[in-house]
Parts: C-alpha cells; sequence; structure tokens
C-alpha cells in the first residue's frame, strides 16, 4: 500500500506566550515492512533551531526551539509512506516461545526487554488475561488473538482527542475507552505473562469513504523469532499494510506526536488538527 499522508496541528494560544523546546513524533518510521518515500515539514512561526534525533527506543524525532513570542504554534507534516506487510503471521517463533508465561529468555534478551515487562498488576488485568490463557491453553499466538478480539468485542470505542490514557484497569472495568486506552489494556494484559509489549501512535487507513480521519495507537508484542508484531484491539485486528507506525514506547506518554511547553502568565491553549490520509495505491 502506498499513502500519502497530510496532518497539520495547530496550538492557538490566548495570549502571546515563550514556547519551550517540542519534540515532534510524526515523522514515520521506516524498516521492516514500512518504507518512508517522502517526508516535510513546515512549523510556523520558524524556529531558531531544528535537530533531527534519533531517541533512545529507536524513533525518529525531530527537535524544535523558538526564540520569539507567539500566540499560535503549527506544524504541518506531508508524507509518503509504503507498507508491505500483507501476512501478519509470516513468521516462525522460537521453540521456546510457543507458550506462555515464557520463562526461558536468554539473559541478555530478558535484560533488554525489561522495560516492556513492567506492568500494574491490576486485579482486573489479571483476571483478563488468565481468562484469555485459559481459553488458549497457554499458546502463545492464540492468546493474542483470544486478548484481542476480547478487548475488541467488550470495550466500547469513544474518542477521546486529548490526555494521557487512562490505567488499564480503569478502562477495562468501564468497558469503554479511546484507541490508545485499550491499547494499554492490551499491554498490561501482555505482561501479566512475561510477553514484552510497547505502544504505538501513528495512523490507520479507516473507511475510505469517510473524510475524517484521527491519529490512532495500537500496541506491539515482541515475540522471539518474530520480532515486534503489531495488533489493533479497537479493531480487534493483527497489524498488517493498513496501519503507519510513527513512534512506539514502553512508557505511552514517550510516544506522543508532539511534546512541549509554553510559559505566559493565564494563558489558555487550544489544540486544532486537520488529518488527510490517501492510498495512492493498493
Amino acid at each position: 500500500m502506498l499513502y500519502q499522508i497530510a496532518h497539520i496541528i495547530t496550538y492557538n494560544y490566548s495570549q502571546q506566550v515563550n514556547l519551550e523546546p517540542h519534540t515532534v513524533r510524526l515523522r514515520s518510521r521506516c524498516g521492516g515492512c514500512q518504507f518512508l518515500r517522502d517526508f516535510s515539514m513546515q512549523v510556523t512561526p520558524e524556529p531558531v533551531g531544528i535537530s533531527e534525533v534519533l531517541d533512545l527506543e529507536g524513533n525518529n524525532t525531530i527537535k524544535l526551539w523558538f526564540q520569539q513570542q507567539t500566540d499560535c504554534l503549527k506544524i504541518e507534516v506531508n508524507s509518503q509512506v509504503e507498507t508491505s506487510c500483507i501476512n501478519p503471521f509470516n513468521y516462525m517463533l522460537e521453540p521456546w516461545a510457543l507458550q506462555i508465561p515464557i520463562i526461558d529468555y536468554p539473559a541478555l534478551v530478558l535484560a533488554q526487554l525489561q522495560p516492556y515487562l513492567q506492568h500494574s498488576s491490576d486485579p482486573a488485568i489479571v483476571q483478563l488475561a488468565q481468562e484469555c490463557w485459559q481459553a488458549a491453553n497457554g499458546n502463545t499466538v492464540q492468546f493474542l488473538g483470544e486478548l484481542n478480539q476480547r478487548i475488541y468485542q467488550n470495550c466500547k470505542y469513544i474518542i477521546r482527542e486529548t490526555g494521557d490514557p487512562f490505567p488499564a484497569g480503569i478502562t477495562w472495568n468501564q468497558k469503554s475507552g479511546s484507541c490508545r486506552d485499550t491499547a494499554v489494556v492490551f499491554m498490561e494484559a501482555c505482561r501479566v505473562f512475561g510477553l514484552a509489549a510497547r505502544f504505538v501512535s501513528g495512523y490507520q487507513e479507516g473507511d475510505r469513504d469517510q473524510s475524517e480521519r484521527h491519529l490512532h495507537a495500537w500496541a506491539e508484542v515482541y515475540l522471539p523469532g518474530a520480532g515486534w508484531r503489531g495488533y489493533d484491539p479497537t479493531q480487534g485486528l493483527a497489524v498488517a499494510d493498513r496501519h503507519i507506525a510513527l513512534a512506539a514506547s514502553a512508557i505511552p506518554r514517550n510516544a506522543t506526536p508532539i511534546s512541549g511547553s509554553f510559559s505566559g502568565f493565564g494563558a489558555e491553549s487550544e489544540m486544532t488538527y486537520n488529518l488527510m490520509i490517501n492510498c495512492l495505491k493498493d
């Protein structure tokens, strides 16, 4: 699939403010089954400095810093991305990873995965994980499919444009949440049984007959022998070629598309956005 993406995010401030450095995570991942063919970014007001940074988890980020005061910050990104993962199950697991809980990680691999294994041990999420484990008879791939479907079938999808994800237990008990909320439920349940998981922000093709588009979020699970594999509990799908990843992190906040702050006594901000995703080639 070949996609053309135009994404404009605007922050309007109630008065003139000073902008602190901002980090932009809107440059699509390039590697594996996703290739960034073209990318451009325009920023208003013009920054005094722009630096491309490869962050701790391998995400392509852009650091901006400013000098003049402003009552508006506008970031416009245009990109062309090609995706090629037709079959999300085209892999072979390591023999010791076929059943969960996974207890035989090589020591060096386990050390690298520690940030992706930490979880809150919320009783509701532990119970969800155990029920899915029993339904899958401990089979790793079947567990992931069962978990994905349970969240999809039981949680009502809501649009929540701003704010951090809710704790997984709150989302599961309420049986409703945004895409980033249900992604965290999936992550936490995976981690209960020793499956490393991380949060992904990005885009999803959606219904081509609908013009409205939103940023999306899902989870990726590290499967020994297969690497990071995406699951989208909002749609009940294994991620293939209709998702476009921007950034991934063990900590959801570190995958936020734009992060930064401003200073100005009593100033308030309002965010608006416009997102267009066009499929150029199937």
